[in-house]
């Protein structure tokens, strides 16, 4: 189901989807993807249905009883982030990056054949890009947080003070294409924030950041939350109205067509209790970004976060925060999951 996505003439091949590689001296389409390399099992796996992928973000660290509800194809394991100001990868900077009990987490999540994504960076602590002092030193640190989670997919969720930081931005992009020519099954996704008119200025640069160094991206993973006090009204609509505006974005980055920038794009809500007062994400409207997405391809959608996906318990609001271990709204333990897994 998913097309090749061939940049405007005089970009560097850059947007390609896991069914096919990307040259920059090919002429067309077709002659992209006879050349194209193998894939990784997941991609092809992921490829080969027509039904939008869930992909839940995770706790590295810590499981939820509402991690498998929707049966979840791949789960995003958040965050890795530098230890300090040390160019060294961990979990939340409270892991060690080999940590056995993340080890063990991660056979839990995959023993029903899910696989993994490796989520860098986050809205918390320094992304390993602000804290490396070179691309090689950066790629190593990410392979090796690959390495511990056994995985060949990565998630750069760039936000905040990283997003606006120009140098981390470019040295990210050069070692992200180094870990490629280590890598040749490695997919790579990046998350941004995203408003209902579009993606902002610098994601749009951190974009042509990663096209300038000849990165491969498989997905654009958009965050339809937090949007400002000024939008308070439906959650759903908004994260539609987003997609459509980032859509038409990715069309002119990356010169592709109208169904394969919605075949590289990705959608995460924050379920219930929003970061912004008086934004609410219903189960209505996780049912309504699920339907949309399958009209359009999209390649999978997310949420924040499985161990947020219960109500809050009545009466114990000194153990629970809406914002942290609950939803905030009223529901059944998993609903969301089973929600956007279109269950």
């Amino acid at each position: 189901m998913r097309s090749f996505l061939r940049p405007a003439a005089g970009l560097t091949c850059l947007f390609a989807l896991a069914t096919a590689g990307c040259s920059a001296e090919s002429d067309s389409t077709s002659d992209a993807a006879s050349t194209a390399p193998e894939t990784s099992s997941t991609a092809t796996s992921e490829a080969s249905s027509s039904a939008t992928s869930y992909a839940p973000y995770v706790s590295a660290t810590e499981a939820s009883d509402n991690d498998s509800a929707g049966s979840p194809t791949t789960y995003n394991l958040a965050f890795v982030i530098a230890d300090g100001s040390d160019c060294t990868p961990t979990w939340n900077d409270s892991h060690a990056i080999g940590d056995s009990t993340v080890k063990s987490r991660i056979s839990q999540l995959t023993e029903d054949g899910a696989t993994v994504r490796v989520s860098f960076g986050g809205a918390s602590g320094k992304e390993l890009a602000e804290a490396c002092d070179s691309a090689s030193e950066l790629a190593e640190a990410y392979g090796v947080a690959l390495d511990a989670a056994d995985s060949t997919q990565a998630d750069f969720d760039v936000e905040g003070d990283a997003l606006t930081d120009s140098d981390s931005v470019d040295l990210r992009s050069e070692a992200i294409a180094l870990l490629q020519e280590e890598r040749s099954d490695l997919t790579v996704s990046f998350t941004l924030p995203v408003m209902p008119s579009g993606l902002d200025d610098d994601s749009v640069a951190l974009l042509e950041s990663a096209n300038n160094s000849a990165v491969q991206v498989s997905t654009i993973n958009l965050m339809t939350m937090n949007y400002g006090e000024s939008y308070d009204d439906d959650m759903g609509d908004y994260a539609v109205t987003a997609a459509k505006a980032a859509h038409t974005q990715l069309m002119g980055v990356f010169g592709t067509s109208d169904s394969g920038a919605w075949q590289g794009m990705a959608l995460t809500s924050m379920i219930g209790t929003n970061d912004v007062d008086g934004e609410s994400f219903s189960l209505s409207d996780a049912a309504q970004v699920r339907t949309f997405a399958e009209e359009k391809e999209i390649a999978w959608v997310s949420m924040w976060s499985t161990f947020r996906d219960q109500q809050c318990e009545s009466g114990n609001s000194d153990e629970d925060d809406a914002l942290t271990n609950c939803s905030g709204v009223t529901q059944d333990a998993g609903a969301f999951g089973e929600a956007f897994a279109g269950s």
